[in-house]
């Protein structure tokens, strides 16, 4: 299993929320995952219903069999500030120069240099080690950006080409493309069974196999209950109106007699029942798409209740269950 586990996907198809159970299922039989978050969204924390992380490593969940999970927002104006310390030993200079506007202008001017700090960050915490020689966390999950911009944000040394080709910038840049490109990375994506966010998906994993960076899974979201099977759809498709609505009499909904409660209940589940077929069919399609991609598929559950804290561990104990864990 490898130990970074990146998570991308289409706007819209719960990528955090994939994340977030995917980090608690890895903390499971007490494990410590870390869970990044890059976009500055605060997403994980309204998921885990805690106040908005800071800029620093901090618990918030325990998992089953006493796991934890870590999380830190990265800011990757700290973050830089953090790399000009270390490398440079700034000190108050460093503070200076946020102050004086310097260091918001470097990390949008230089999107390849934010890349490289929010990817090193990752790659750090996966390196770490405790005293004992041990690694501070069995895991390190990423909420990585959308699937149209995951492979740019990766491939940091494309990015910072221009910018740097010696120097502490691009040192930092070759030590993270050797995690990002290594066994000790996956990069996971997170679709719905649609065909927009199936057709991103298909041409994310393109993408990412071009910039040799590691695939690992496709992971189906919201998936909904199948209520009906294909002969119950055929038999909505072929059963005579009068006999749907003996039927529904029979069941206690109203009179048989023409023109009655039971009759007029019949066209609008007819067509609920075509509704229903027209998606069941797409969503068939959309299945057999992502079939062909060559990875492992993992589906979980559109939840009754809607997402919260409750729900987040709902999936993480089905992608256990599923093996992806």
């Amino acid at each position: 299993m490898s130990r970074l586990q990146v998570v991308s996907g289409k706007g819209g198809t719960g990528k955090t929320t994939v994340a977030a159970a995917l980090a608690l299922a890895l903390a499971e039989e007490g494990k410590r995952t870390l869970l990044v978050e890059v976009e500055g969204r605060q997403g994980i924390a309204q998921l885990f219903e805690t106040e908005a992380l800071p800029y620093e490593e901090r618990k918030i969940a325990v998992a089953p069999g006493g796991g934890e999970v870590f999380a830190l927002a990265i800011d990757p104006e700290l973050a830089l500030l953090d790399y000009l310390q270390m490398f440079y030993k700034l000190g108050g200079a460093g503070r200076a120069l946020k102050k004086l506007g310097a260091i918001d202008f470097a990390t949008t001017i230089a999107p390849g240099v934010r890349d490289v700090l929010l990817t090193g960050k990752a790659c750090e915490a996966v390196r770490r080690k405790d005293r004992a020689g041990r690694f501070v966390y069995d895991y390190v999950v990423m909420d990585a950006p959308p699937t149209g911009r995951v492979t740019r944000f990766l491939n940091v040394n494309d990015e910072v080409a221009g910018l740097a080709r010696i120097g502490p910038i691009h040192n930092q840049a070759q030590a993270v493309m050797r995690v990002l490109k290594s066994s000790e990375t996956a990069v996971h994506l997170v679709t719905l069974l649609e065909e927009m966010p199936v057709q991103e998906t298909a041409d994310g994993i393109a993408e990412l196999r071009a910039a040799r960076l590691p695939v690992g899974r496709v992971v189906v979201n919201m998936v909904r209950p199948e209520l009906l099977g294909a002969a119950d759809l055929d038999l909505a498709r072929t059963a005579p109106r009068t006999a749907i609505a003996r039927s529904l009499s029979a069941a206690g909904l109203g009179g048989a007699r023409r023109g009655g409660t039971a009759e007029k209940l019949v066209a609008p589940l007819l067509t609920q029942a075509e509704e229903y077929a027209e998606r069941y069919a797409l969503e068939q399609e959309q299945r057999a798409v992502l079939g062909e991609l060559g990875l492992p598929l993992h589906e979980l559950p559109l939840l009754a209740e809607g997402m919260d804290l409750a729900g987040l561990y709902e999936l993480a104990t089905e992608l256990r269950k599923q093996g992806i864990a």
